[in-house]
């Protein structure tokens, strides 16, 4: 995965309103090291000589452009704890943020949820940038694909990059639906896993 895809998926989020005032960060697995986007850096701004390599201990590459992303212990925890996954995707998209911090996560309302490998829990509160956040994170992350962080934003993993990212737009989606609903006084119907096992295995012949 080159640096080129990685700032076109960055700029893709940040004009859909998901990355709000130069938040959140995205990384590729890059054989052993990770590439992963630059600290405190716009995004219109950012080009692919912007990205920054490191290896799974944060330490750039030397030659570095820049420091990496503050949240760099979480892209190498979720790395180091998943082999089948190749790229993260971190936003501060808004209503699945405004969902975090009231510390919930998202029901199975909706079969998309299946996209994130099922409701997407919201991890217990730790400090942005510490390794206590990492630990937190590929907790809740077990057997899915995405969670919330405790008002903070969103974690969205997937084999490739493009997965990542459809996957991030997808939670924020479901957030808002589930934000609706609610301030709508209605009380969403929750599928069962009978009708969640159902939709997966209709999800496994999707699109062939």
């Amino acid at each position: 995965m080159s640096a080129e895809a990685i700032v076109a998926a960055a700029q893709r989020l940040d004009a859909a309103g998901m990355m709000p005032s130069k938040s959140g960060n995205l990384s590729v697995r890059d054989g052993e090291d990770v590439l992963i986007t630059p600290a405190a850096l716009p995004y219109a701004q950012m080009t692919p000589a912007d990205i920054v390599s490191i290896d799974r201990d944060g330490i750039p590459a030397e030659g570095a452009p820049h420091r990496p992303s503050s949240e760099w212990r979480l892209h190498a925890a979720i790395y180091a704890a998943r082999s089948e996954i190749g790229a993260v995707v971190h936003t501060h998209s808004p209503r699945a943020t405004a969902l975090s911090c009231a510390r919930r996560g998202i029901p199975p309302f909706h079969y998309m949820v299946l996209l994130a490998g099922g409701p997407v829990r919201c991890a217990k509160h730790a400090t942005f940038g510490t390794a206590a956040l990492a630990r937190e994170c590929v907790t809740a992350l077990a057997d899915r694909r995405a969670v919330l962080l405790a008002n903070h934003g969103v974690v969205a993993a997937g084999a490739t990059l493009q997965a990542a990212v459809t996957l991030a737009l997808e939670i924020e989606n479901l957030a808002g639906q589930y934000l609706d609903l609610r301030a709508a006084g209605l009380k969403p119907v929750l599928l069962t896993k009978k009708e969640l096992a159902e939709a997966a295995a209709q999800f496994a012949h999707y699109g062939r």
